[in-house]
């Protein structure tokens, strides 16, 4: 099967549309299809249209429909999507929606944001990680939590700096924070924070293995976030059985689950600092989160993602 991807993320771009393209290609082709993925959309035939972002991908979708209306558009609600250009740009949001056949969720809780009609669309496939290559070894020095994810106003991306500022002197616990500055304003937000609090430290954007490897060594991961659509770093901490410290919003108990033990309250460093001392201070806490996340794992393999993408594939055919 022929298959155009419309991402609106390009080639070099390190955002989350643009992983989440890179790993689909993959799957879609590990199925047998011919697979291009592209930033615009020019015409050109398939036997599928996969679009990632129903209001950036808009203007794509209504062409491919327009040209090729008996065959199948499957749409990827993103982050934004669902939490954003739903509300502020339902028209173009919703119409994206009308005319796909199968609609894409990256958590288990969208079902209970979009709309009702579009229920029966969705289906639900989570973003897989590739396990660790070695075991995890973390700091016996220090007790490090790791950030992962740029310094976009909607990450909430200094709360666990700001959280830390104040723990006791005997604490171990440090802030590791991984991600490129959206603007000047945020890298010098980040720089200010590390001259102030020698508790956290900024790495700017790195490499993919280097958040592995990060991986490998921290404690845990903290995702801040007021928003998301099913977060991918999520995805990698537990596949690689690191706790996860996460905001209490939908995109993150869609992926850990309502009985998931580590949750703090959105934008609330109190809440935050907590969890995190509780953390390096309760070794039973910290192996419950553990062993939540090493249950929740095989839900993130690449097999069951290439397994639900298979049957989306089938139903569509």
């Amino acid at each position: 099967m022929k298959i155009i991807q419309i991402t609106p993320a390009g080639r070099k771009s390190k955002s989350g549309n643009r992983t989440t393209a890179d790993r689909w290609t993959r799957i879609l082709r590990d199925l047998g299809n011919d697979v291009e993925t592209l930033t615009e959309y020019q015409g050109q035939s398939a036997d599928m249209m996969v679009a990632i972002h129903a209001w950036r991908s808009a203007d794509a979708i209504d062409d491919f429909k327009k040209k090729f209306s008996n065959r199948p558009i499957v749409l990827c609600l993103g982050g934004t999507d669902i939490n954003q250009f739903i509300h502020t740009h339902p028209e173009t949001t919703l119409s994206s929606m009308e005319l796909a056949d199968a609609l894409v969720g990256l958590h288990e809780r969208i079902g209970d944001i979009i709309p009702r009609r579009f229920k029966s669309k969705l289906h639900v496939i989570l973003q897989s990680a590739r396990p660790l290559r070695r075991s995890r070894d973390p700091s016996t020095r220090y007790f490090e939590v790791c950030v992962i994810g740029n310094l976009r106003d909607v990450k909430d991306p200094m709360r666990a700096a700001i959280a830390v500022r104040k723990i006791p002197k005997s604490s171990k616990l440090y802030v590791r924070h991984f991600g490129s500055a959206f603007d000047e304003q945020a890298r010098n937000i980040a720089q200010i924070e590390m001259k102030a609090n020698p508790r956290y430290r900024w790495f700017g954007e790195v490499p993919a293995w280097r958040i592995r490897q990060e991986l490998s060594r921290a404690h845990a991961m903290v995702i801040s976030s007021r928003a998301e659509g099913g977060a991918n770093v999520v995805s990698e901490a537990i596949v690689a059985n690191v706790p996860v410290i996460a905001s209490d919003i939908d995109g993150n108990i869609g992926l850990l689950g309502r009985e998931y033990g580590g949750y703090y309250r959105r934008e609330d460093e109190a809440s935050l600092r907590d969890v995190l001392l509780r953390l390096e201070n309760n070794p039973d806490f910290l192996e419950q989160l553990t062993k939540q996340v090493r249950t929740l794992a095989p839900k993130f393999s690449y097999q069951k993602e290439l397994e639900r993408w298979g049957n989306l594939i089938a139903e569509l055919s």
